[in-house]
């Protein structure tokens, strides 16, 4: 008998990945944009666009295989 849960796994791999998209794409322009209209930024603001581009890129590069791969083999 075959069991299924709720979890909409797909779903959930695109989801994370746009979303790792998203923070990558607003953390690199903040920072092109912001070096480029106001020159030296503060250090609180370079550490938030880094954390950022470092957060969407992993973000985006682990969901997929998490939710794409492992979960439907674990399940």
């Amino acid at each position: 008998m075959a069991r299924h849960s709720g979890h909409e796994y797909p779903e959930l791999a695109k989801t994370g990945f746009l979303l790792g998209l998203v923070l990558f794409v607003v953390g690199s322009g903040s920072e092109l944009i912001g070096h480029a209209l106001f020159g030296s930024l503060p250090q609180w603001e370079n550490t938030l666009f880094v954390t950022l581009i470092a957060v969407g890129f992993l973000v985006g590069f682990f969901s997929p295989f998490v939710f794409g791969v492992v979960m439907p083999l674990v399940e």
